[in-house]
């Protein structure tokens, strides 16, 4: 969920952005071999230098071309990727969610990449398939690459907890939202400098109040569909949402809560990496991914992700993992696949962008990755480009997590909505009107800001106003289509 922002700011920021962005990165009409990366996060001294004195000299060698990285930290990404979009700044390749692709695409922010793809991946199409590609495809065309090819179901159902602290509570295991409660409130008698959640974790929640799994399919979190019903629903007349909002209005209630979870959502992952908090929503292998920066403010920290309702079904869908994309702006196209290609073209340059050199940072021993520094972050984000043709482990992962890795998706069953993408083209007017609802008065009522018995009924009669009712039949409609083309997967 992305923050609304008051309308005089925003014009505000939009226009000084547009004045001011063009000198900060490279030019049309720059050096060709430039390929002009928009990153999210912090520039940091040692990734300057992998860039400038490490990765640039073998492109340049290689393939003939250079990265130029533009950051956007995390709490400001995504407004300032559609402001620079927006005005055209050249940017030859950008990260999102895969969830957003057909927003992109509505928004004219990608451009169809299917001929880029064939005349300069040929080594990046060996180790992501068909199947993963799938999820970039609208309407017949590949607009973006889906990036994270590795077991993925139940994406954003998982919570990722300090393992430690429930421990020191007691606790050995978190199945219900009754347990996170209990956990919280243990945590907040036994170690009151604690914090307490960094995340209102709706998905996980709502997986464990749903009477089945739903799958987003729509703009923003509007619209789910029921995998054992087949239909497409208003989340927010779900009672599976209602059953969430009152759980997070209890938790603000007895005081687990506080008013950071709404007013700054988006800063829920920097939250966790304090040391100070207690969970944040989380994916398979999160743990490990920012167990480093946690322990540079907790030492003794253990993370480890638990799966609400555990036995419920596990689903495969689109509505998870990272996409890759090339914004018309593109000065250097091209140039952008070529810099995947060669990542992709073996697991040395693979590893080369996630540590560097091996022998600097690590050595692999026995198959895994050995940091000569346990607090050695990486350098391009690994998460990002995971690949499950070359992923290794660090040699402090256990070898339990490394099995359940592994079998993650055995039994996990493929949504039918996996590369289905709504087209907003009939209802961009209501699609605006109901984002507006949703994000103004059902997200308080969703982190449990607001009294739920109160908010609610208020917020769905806006919501029926703004023609929800009519915005759900255009989801149906579509899916209909598409199954008649595609069928069911399950």
């Amino acid at each position: 969920m992305k923050k609304m922002k008051k309308f005089l700011v925003l014009c505000m920021a939009t226009v000084m952005a547009v004045s001011t962005l063009a000198g900060c990165g490279a030019k049309k009409g720059g050096s060709s071999d430039k390929v002009v990366i928009l990153y999210p996060g912090e520039e940091t001294d040692s990734m300057s230098d992998f860039i400038n004195n490490k990765l640039n000299p073998r492109l340049k060698s290689e393939v003939g071309i250079e990265v130029e990285l533009i950051y956007k930290g995390w709490d400001q990404y995504w407004e300032q990727k559609d402001v620079m979009l927006a005005a055209n700044q050249t940017i030859d390749l950008y990260w999102d969610g895969l969830p957003d692709i057909s927003t992109m695409v509505n928004k004219s922010q990608c451009q169809p990449l299917d001929d880029l793809i064939k005349d300069n991946c040929p080594d990046m199409l060996k180790v992501i398939p068909k199947s993963q590609l799938a999820g970039g495809v609208v309407n017949g065309k590949q607009y973006g690459i889906p990036s994270a090819y590795a077991p993925s179901s139940c994406m954003f159902q998982l919570v990722c907890v300090r393992e430690d602290l429930l421990e020191g509570v007691g606790m050995s295991d978190i199945k219900t939202a009754d347990d996170l409660k209990e956990y919280a409130t243990k945590v907040a008698e036994q170690y009151p400098d604690m914090k307490g959640p960094a995340d209102i974790i709706f998905k996980p929640l709502t997986r464990y109040f749903a009477d089945e799994q739903y799958t987003w399919c729509a703009y923003a979190d509007s619209v789910v569909y029921g995998e054992d019903t087949r239909k497409a629903y208003d989340y927010y007349e779900t009672e599976a949402f209602k059953e969430v909002a009152k759980f997070n209005q209890s938790m603000y209630e007895a005081g687990l809560y506080k008013d950071e979870l709404t007013t700054n959502y988006n800063e829920r992952d920097s939250r966790i990496q304090q040391g100070t908090y207690i969970w944040v929503e989380g994916s398979l292998g999160k743990e490990n991914e920012i167990i480093s920066s946690v322990r540079a403010n907790a030492p003794d920290a253990k993370l480890k992700s638990y799966l609400l309702n555990p036995t419920a079904d596990k689903y495969i869908t689109a509505c998870g993992g990272e996409v890759l994309c090339v914004p018309y702006s593109a000065a250097n196209p091209a140039g952008a696949m070529k810099f995947l290609n060669w990542m992709y073209k073996d697991q040395a340059n693979y590893l080369f962008c996630l540590y560097g050199p091996e022998g600097e940072n690590y050595n692999i021993v026995d198959g895994r990755i050995e940091l000569k520094d346990p607090s050695f972050e990486g350098y391009f984000y690994e998460w990002m480009f995971r690949n499950a043709n070359y992923t290794l482990f660090t040699s402090d992962t256990s070898e339990d997590f490394i099995e359940s890795y592994n079998s993650w998706d055995d039994n996990a069953k493929t949504s039918d909505v996996i590369a289905f993408h709504f087209d907003n083209s009939n209802v961009k007017e209501i699609e605006t009107a109901v984002n507006e609802v949703a994000q103004k008065e059902f997200q308080p009522i969703e982190c449990g800001y607001v009294d739920f018995d109160t908010a609610y009924p208020v917020a769905l009669e806006h919501l029926k106003d703004a023609g929800i009712d009519e915005y759900v039949a255009e989801v149906q409609r579509q899916l209909d289509e598409y199954f008649k083309t595609n069928g069911y997967q399950h």
